[in-house]
């Protein structure tokens, strides 16, 4: 396992494999999400390449980045143990020299749900990752269905810019009680961690609603909001059933749609989503 500090050497790495390339971007604070994306990697390529970084243009002007968790030992032992290849740990001045003043926007798909909410988010995950796509020119790459809009809008890049990498998405990866596994959650107080589970109850009856037969999306979205509502823990940011694709909200499920959800326990935000055929 080579650990990587700069663009230099990696592209000097790059140049030496031979083989397909899987690549699993992350920020770290590796959870068995992120493995089961490193697992799938293994299985599927020659070279696996995780890369550690924090991206600080991704977070809005009420969010701190500073404040993400960080544990980079125990990730680099995590990555160890699961036979991971390269790992591309840069520092910002190593990503965003000083000058840098060129970025990507996708439009359209970002401009619902987190990227309603969150203005600016895409543009930072657009720009960071067609950095690294270039430096590290991976065959596949490999992205969680918990973040289901950030991987259409990485598709959606990928297409677009005729970049030829394969976009994998792996599905979410959830506690025992249905939480879907996610670095915020270390934030989450024990009565907070409990309240946390409505996001997955709220799916779960989205799914049994459509699979019944119901195929009015508002009466869906209406009947998730009642269930979140009663747990007094939980503020709603929003609530969706959207074209699967596009992430346009959908008045009748006709085709396949995403629930997705965004709600806030406590001072946590949490996201979650499911694909309904």
């Amino acid at each position: 396992m080579q650990v990587i500090g700069t663009i230099a050497e990696l592209r000097a790495l790059r140049q030496q494999l031979s083989g397909a390339v899987g690549f699993v971007p992350t920020m770290g604070y590796l959870h068995q999400g992120h493995l089961a994306l490193v697992r799938r990697a293994r299985t599927e390529n020659s070279t696996v390449v995780v890369s550690i970084y924090v991206n600080p243009t991704q977070f809005g002007p009420r969010e701190d980045s500073a404040g993400y968790p960080r544990e980079l030992n125990r990730d680099l032992d995590l990555l160890h143990s699961e036979k991971v290849d390269v790992i591309f740990v840069p520092s910002d001045a190593e990503m965003y020299p000083p000058g840098f003043s060129t970025w990507v926007d996708v439009e359209n798909v970002t401009e619902r749900l987190e990227g309603a909410s969150r203005p600016g988010h895409f543009r930072g995950v657009a720009t960071i990752v067609t950095k690294l796509f270039n430096v590290v020119r991976p065959s596949r790459a490999y992205f969680g269905q918990k973040d289901a809009q950030q991987t259409a809008v990485i598709r959606r890049m990928v297409a677009d810019l005729d970049m030829g990498i394969e976009i994998v998405a792996v599905p979410t990866v959830r506690e025992s009680d249905g939480l879907a596994m996610s670095s915020r959650n270390v934030h989450l107080s024990p009565e907070e961690r409990r309240a946390a589970t409505v996001l997955f109850e709220a799916l779960t009856l989205t799914r049994e609603l459509s699979r019944g037969g119901e195929k009015d999306a508002e009466e869906i979205r209406q009947q998730m909001t009642s269930l979140i509502q009663k747990e007094p823990l939980a503020r709603i940011d929003y609530v969706s059933i959207a074209d699967a694709s596009t992430l346009e909200e959908l008045s009748f499920i006709d085709r396949p749609a995403l629930a997705s959800l965004a709600v806030t326990i406590g001072k946590t935000r949490l996201m979650d989503n499911m694909p309904l055929e």
